[in-house]
């Protein structure tokens, strides 16, 4: 979620102060736009229960789809319940995760993806295989270091091979500043790291070992531990040459096919670009396994590069910010600025309506919704994206686990 989701409540609160109301809103057309209220203890029992539910129906397929984190935004979301997005892929004892929002080792634990050691505290890690970082927005890597770090004191040092980790390169060119029609243009800000002010995965990466140096190399010294550094083997993704295209600010969605990023004995994992811009490159995953295909959307509004590479998917995890939401900041009169920066939100989401054409088009047969914007946002709006899709429509809560392909047993019997 890009961080104008963050500038919209600041706005919307400075002008409007609609929070001082309890958060009770109207939507648009009448929609209902209860945000923000406190959690109904029924209502929460009842989702931990299908929660739990799924898990354990999940556990009878070889390959199963973990949701970690389900709320979209920089944001510490009140009255809710979902921590930030993430979502792991399951596929035998290997796991692999995309993505690394805020929470994301709570929620591995929690999810149960690794032994568990009752004395210690320790959650096991050795079964991690991969992470897949979409795009280098804070609320998709805000805990991806925290993954190593406590991950060496909880099985990370069992794992049978280097953790691959995979993420966009260096955009290699500036964004240009966001300045809503009829306004002076902004002053230039100071950047952080002029030398190298948009690094990709790996420079990302080296940053944060030298942060933590003083950590890491306490525990090199003192602890010997393992080095960190033989756990994890980071890549940038490098794009194929791509037919028209010119620059990130000129083409950052060229229709392109999609490409092969890793493959190992369980997944084959291809990439494409989306279109959140200004953010660039931002990637849309696409796992094959031997029991069928996960499609993660990443951040991104309506993609046809998207939509090409989850044809036929037998899952399809796709973000959406609900319209209504959105509107309910800025309620009528809006002024051009107000109106621009809404256009300037939507244009890089997708909403409610529009998600359920997206998987229709890719001919998905299931749609699952995630990195939900707002993070409270009422389920009775997240569900008229079935209006629009013929398959299976799932709203995704954090730790909800969706098996893939067929049963274990119905494999036996086949």
């Amino acid at each position: 979620m890009c961080d104008c989701i963050g500038q919209a409540l600041e706005l919307g609160m400075s002008r409007r102060g609609f929070f001082k109301s309890g958060w009770k809103l109207a939507g648009a057309a009448g929609l209902p736009l209860l945000v923000g209220q406190p959690l109904n203890a029924a209502e929460v029992s009842k989702r931990e229960a299908a929660v739990s539910a799924s898990k354990v129906a999940a556990q009878q397929f070889d390959t199963r789809l973990v949701l970690l984190g389900t709320a979209g935004g920089p944001v510490w979301w009140p009255n809710c319940d979902r921590e930030g997005i993430s979502s792991a892929l399951v596929v035998g004892d290997a796991v692999y995760v995309v993505d690394c929002g805020d929470g994301v080792g709570k929620r591995y634990k929690q999810a149960g993806l690794g032994q568990n050691n009752l004395v210690s505290g320790m959650s096991g890690m050795e079964n991690l295989r991969g992470i897949f970082l979409t795009h280098l927005h804070s609320d998709h890597t805000v805990d991806y270091f925290n993954l190593f770090l406590f991950g060496w004191y909880n099985g990370l040092t069992g794992v049978k091979q280097p953790v691959h980790v995979y993420g966009p390169g260096p955009r290699g060119q500036l964004e240009p500043i966001f300045t809503p029609p009829g306004q002076p243009p902004r002053k230039e800000p100071a950047l952080v790291n002029p030398e190298n002010p948009t690094p990709g995965t790996v420079d990302m990466t080296n940053y944060l070992y030298q942060a933590f140096a003083v950590d890491i190399n306490d525990r090199l010294r003192d602890a010997g531990r393992q080095d960190l550094r033989d756990l994890i083997k980071v890549h940038d993704i490098k794009l194929p040459h791509i037919p028209g295209f010119k620059s990130p600010n000129e083409t950052p969605e060229p229709e392109m096919a999609p490409f092969v990023v890793h493959e190992d004995d369980r997944v084959r994992v291809s990439a494409t670009l989306v279109n959140h811009f200004p953010i660039w490159p931002a990637y849309a995953y696409r796992f094959d396994t031997d029991d069928g295909s996960v499609v993660f959307s990443g951040d991104t509004c309506p993609s046809k590069n998207l939509i090409r590479l989850a044809k036929d998917a037998d899952v399809l995890v796709h973000e959406v910010i609900d319209v209504a939401w959105v509107d309910a900041l800025f309620p009528p009169p809006v002024t051009a600025k107000e109106e621009a920066f809404k256009n300037h939100l939507l244009s890089s989401h997708t909403s409610i309506d529009d998600v359920g054409k997206v998987a229709e088009a890719a001919g998905a047969k299931t749609l699952v919704l995630s990195h939900i914007a707002p993070g409270h946002a009422p389920k009775e709006n997240l569900l008229r994206a079935q209006r629009n899709f013929s398959g299976q429509l799932i709203v995704g809560d954090d730790l909800m686990q969706i098996g893939v392909g067929r049963k274990r047993s119905q494999r036996r019997k086949a």
